[in-house]
């Protein structure tokens, strides 16, 4: 039989990580996902600090800035704006470079798609 006193450690030690206060919302999860996906499917280039990287090498980047962000993204704006928009390091803005060859920058591209993709999924 376990100790009450280390039944009401572990509850404490629970509560006070947050970990139930900082999760994101299922819908928050998937509008990421399909921006993650949106991103990795486009077949443009995804330019972060001047050089050139496949659409699915800029998903896996932005996955990986999405994981070291932690609870901070909690919504698909927080997203594209914290994650998505620049690079952290350097400040400099991502582009993306579409097959007609123009060249834009990934935050408007990206909240134009979640607008699109809202309007669809009502």
């Amino acid at each position: 039989m376990m100790n009450t006193r280390l039944i009401s450690l572990i509850f404490l030690l629970f509560c006070c990580t947050g970990v139930y206060l900082h999760a994101r919302e299922a819908k928050s999860d998937a509008e990421i996902e399909f921006l993650l996906g949106y991103v990795e499917k486009s077949g443009a280039i995804f330019i972060r600090n001047g050089s050139d990287h496949t659409a699915k090498e800029g998903a896996d980047h932005l996955r990986d800035k999405l994981a070291q962000a932690g609870d901070r993204v909690k919504t698909a704006e927080d997203f594209i704006n914290g994650i998505a928009t620049k690079s952290y390091l350097s400040g400099q803005p991502y582009l993306v470079k579409m097959k007609d060859g123009s060249t834009r920058p990934a935050g408007p591209w990206l909240l134009e798609a979640l607008v699109a993709h809202r309007k669809t999924n009502q």
